[in-house]
């Protein structure tokens, strides 16, 4: 099967043929789902912190890699950042893992990324573009890649701050760029002309990865595959509707409906005689 779309036709049609496309299909077997996602360029980092969810998804071949945030890591209840991050690299030897820095001092941002690289060599070290002040991160950047630190930039929402970190990041090892695709779309901004144009931008650079950070949906998966972009990052929950992937949109709407149905009549409403 081309992982490709016919000429004019989204990734998604491909994907979720229905009557719309010119024909009915019943619902993907488990099988024929990660066929499909198999068949993607684009590699599937996940995106959390919890430990079970985490070694859980480490079974699944179709993830290629773990990303985790100071974020993540609270809302999953971790108090000892470095005993956690020890036992998942530990658990996870053999796929990358980014873990962030959080101070909001150079200096310590820089002590701290080099401690945490020390940890592994499937580590790479997330450094925010700015700190809380603005202040841009990249000539801390660019002394970690001149010290060999592989490095994940993160929290990146326009080219020209793209631009600057590919920069800062040429001469260093294997690095990732994390550009918050699913925030642009936020502040009502369409984010896939500017994901393909950083596509192009990061072509001079073959050692730095692009990640499609934040995503909303799982149709950003396929957007990301359609315009060349390395890595997207999607979370355990996101992840869990990966069985949806070429559902039959005739059958998606009647079982709509039945939940409706359902959870109304769970609720007991009732509007009297």
């Amino acid at each position: 099967m081309n992982a490709r779309p016919p000429a004019g036709m989204p990734a998604a049609a491909m994907l979720v043929p229905t009557s719309q496309t010119g024909s009915f299909l019943r619902h993907k077997t488990d099988d024929e789902t990660m066929t499909q996602i198999e068949n993607l360029k684009v590699k599937i980092f996940a995106d959390g912190a919890d430990r079970a969810g985490m070694l859980h998804l480490y079974r699944n071949p179709l993830i290629k890699g773990f990303t985790t945030n100071p974020t993540l890591m609270h809302a999953a209840g971790i108090t000892n950042y470095e005993a956690f991050a020890r036992d998942i690299l530990q658990a996870i030897p053999d796929r990358p893992i980014s873990l962030e820095v959080f101070s909001d001092d150079f200096a310590e941002m820089e002590m701290q990324a080099c401690r945490i690289a020390s940890w592994g060599k499937q580590v790479y070290v997330k450094i925010p573009v700015t700190n809380t002040q603005g202040e841009s991160s990249v000539p801390l950047i660019r002394a970690l890649a001149k010290a060999g630190v592989k490095q994940n930039v993160t929290a990146l929402m326009t080219l020209a701050q793209l631009r600057d970190v590919a920069a800062a990041l040429a001469s260093g090892p294997p690095a990732c760029i994390s550009v918050f695709a699913g925030r642009v779309a936020d502040s009502g901004r369409d984010p896939v002309p500017i994901m393909a144009a950083a596509v192009q931008m990061l072509a001079m650079y073959p050692h730095i990865e692009l990640i499609w950070a934040s995503p909303r949906e799982l149709l950003n998966i396929f957007q990301a595959d359609q315009v060349g972009c390395h890595i997207i990052t999607v979370t355990h929950d996101l992840l869990k509707k990966l069985a949806l992937v070429g559902k039959d949109l005739d059958e998606f709407s009647l079982d709509t409906v039945k939940m409706f149905r359902n959870d109304a009549v769970k609720a007991g409403f009732s509007l009297g005689s």
